[in-house]
């Protein structure tokens, strides 16, 4: 299964990629012998409409156009479901498992995500209940997919 990251911003150069990509690194050389390849980060621009509805709309509109037709989607949202690492690994497998050929994990705007978008994932989850600001997003999901990959292949890297 291909797994891409939607996000509306962009991550400028910093630490902050240079070690979101550290983790799609060792995600992209470790998934594939289990089924899960990483297949690209899309980025969009951040909407500049005058509030909150119209941009989430519009940044909607941006994602679904570049996320791969039929793909299941995540949404991350501060709403979601709080999962542990070894319930998210359970979820990736899982979707792989159905025969699924592309998830996509959406990361909304500074709006979030517009309701209609979020109501088509199969998953809606958070990283918490505290607020993180996007960059920091990008760096938890990339560890957390890396994370699944040794979870479902029994690598010691996840230790409980």
């Amino acid at each position: 299964m291909r797994i891409g990251i939607y996000a509306v911003g962009r991550l400028k150069a910093g630490p902050e990629k240079d070690l979101a990509a550290r983790y799609l690194d060792r995600f992209a050389k470790a998934g594939p012998a289990i089924g899960l390849e990483f297949l690209r980060v899309v980025e969009i621009a951040e909407s500049r409409a005058g509030n909150a509805a119209t941009r989430k709309r519009e940044e909607a509109a941006l994602l679904e156009k570049s996320i791969p037709e039929g793909a299941a989607l995540i949404a991350l949202d501060e709403r979601g479901k709080g999962l542990d690492s070894q319930e998210f690994a359970d979820l990736l497998g899982g979707i792989r498992d159905r025969g699924q050929r592309d998830l996509a994990i959406m990361i909304g705007g500074a709006d979030g995500l517009d309701p209609d978008l979020r109501q088509k994932a199969q998953a809606i989850l958070n990283l918490g209940r505290l607020t993180w600001p996007h960059q920091l997003v990008r760096i938890l999901i990339a560890e957390q997919l890396y994370r699944s990959v040794t979870i479902l292949s029994g690598h010691p890297y996840h230790r409980v």
